[in-house]
């Protein structure tokens, strides 16, 4: 079968709502009932919210557990090239033959009605899951948690909420109490839930609701540390300390995402080995990813070329730390970003660091910020800024100038995997 079998389902599935986003669950239980409930059927679900890090946490976290020789499933959003990379069966990507079987039993269960694209295919992946025996299942939340297509996991083994900021406003709320708030519905009664590092508005709502609840936590900061030293990467709970090597992805922001998942392993019952497999095996990428082949770079074959899809001006602040790690070199930013973001508070950390910076429109996004729109931000940020028509007459136009340059393409995961496609 080829990759437009799938496609095709999925246009026809877009169509069956008219937003993109609308955040109640009533639909997706009907779906779920007509399809017997496979949400009941699921492994062990780890279940994962945040404004930042959840995916790097669930991937260091699969990759610890397929170190110690468990099979995991792990749900993720959005992709980058293809829609497969959300759905990973028992340690693969869903193959085309399997993806296209689910989609379209649940496109006839559904009947027609009205169903959001993220709600339908969540109840895909759940179906996906349960016909191929695993040991976990790892579910990134989508938007928020209280209402996202993730939660309707009665009992999860495991609950984990990463960094909460202020992100997707116009859904969650404009204060970071009620987006707190939003991330805290995956919370169970009963259920432990490991909690990275908050700002004290965001932890008061998550423990006023786990005390309600009687769902333990593990606090960052209380429960368990996690720290930089030397190049190294030191946890301590109540357990003991770990000396471990450095997160294999890049960042100080990983360190608290290392931090999350070892807990979380610690708190399954895993040893020093799986954490240490964990942060030095995980993958995740266009989380300051370097490209280092394809056609985009051979456009490019002196200079160095970096991905990063944060969207928020803490991703914006954690790649501004990022940078500073890295060996002095001249840098050149292509800025491409959704009008639904922030994107004066994402460039303020980064300013002043580059030389210059292109905007960009993504290809294909109907709620791309235009060029010009970039720009204008950019140059209200103090940035030496000009737009560009496309990715390669961006990175031309670099290296044209500066043949060694650092390249950092930035400000949007849809953007990202744009890049990701076209350099194959």
């Amino acid at each position: 079968m080829s990759a437009a079998s799938s496609d095709i389902i999925l246009e026809r599935l877009m169509a069956l709502h008219p937003k993109i986003i609308d955040l109640v669950l009533d639909r997706l239980h009907r779906l779920l009932a007509a399809l017997d409930h496979p949400e009941r059927a699921l492994p062990p679900v780890i279940h994962i919210a945040g404004t930042n890090g959840k995916g790097s946490t669930q991937a260091m976290l699969r990759a610890g557990l397929e170190h110690a020789g468990k099979r995991v499933h792990a749900y993720t959003s959005p992709h980058l090239a293809r829609f497969h990379e959300r759905i990973r069966v028992a340690g693969s990507l869903i193959s085309e033959a399997e993806l296209q079987a689910v989609l379209e039993e649940c496109e006839v269960a559904n009947g027609g009605t009205p169903i959001t694209y993220f709600e339908i295919t969540t109840a895909a992946a759940f179906l996906a899951f349960t016909r191929t025996p695993a040991d976990y299942t790892l579910l990134e939340v989508g938007l928020g948690g209280r209402l996202d297509a993730t939660n309707v996991i009665d009992r999860p083994a495991l609950t984990i909420i990463t960094p909460v900021s202020i992100d997707h406003q116009q859904y969650l709320g404009n204060t970071l109490p009620e987006i707190a708030g939003e991330k805290a519905g995956i919370l169970k009664r009963g259920v432990a839930c490991i909690v990275g590092p908050q700002e004290d508005d965001a932890l008061e709502v998550i423990e006023a609701k786990a005390a309600r609840l009687g769902a333990p936590l593990l606090i960052h900061g209380q429960h368990w540390h996690v720290a930089e030293e030397r190049g190294r990467l030191i946890y301590q709970d109540e357990n003991g300390l770990l000396d471990l090597p450095p997160p294999n992805l890049m960042g100080a922001h990983q360190f608290q995402n290392a931090g999350a998942a070892i807990a979380a392993l610690r708190h399954l019952g895993y040893g020093e080995d799986v954490a240490e497999a964990a942060i030095t095996r995980a993958e995740w990428p266009a989380r300051m990813q370097r490209l280092v082949r394809g056609p985009l770079i051979d456009l490019a074959p002196k200079a160095e070329i970096w991905l990063d899809g944060g969207h928020n001006p803490a991703c914006g602040a954690a790649l501004a730390e990022t940078l500073t790690r890295l060996p002095k070199r001249p840098l050149h930013m292509i800025v491409g970003m959704l009008n639904t973001k922030d994107i004066a508070g994402y460039l303020r950390p980064l300013a002043g660091m580059a030389q210059t910076l292109q905007g960009i429109s993504i290809p294909g996004e109907k709620a791309t910020l235009s060029a010009a729109e970039t720009v204008a931000a950019a140059s209200a940020a103090g940035f030496q800024a000009r737009e560009a028509d496309s990715m390669v007459a961006a990175i031309g136009r670099i290296v044209q100038d500066d043949p060694t340059a650092r390249i950092l393409i930035c400000g949007s995961l849809y953007l990202a995997g744009n890049v990701l496609r076209e350099n194959g």
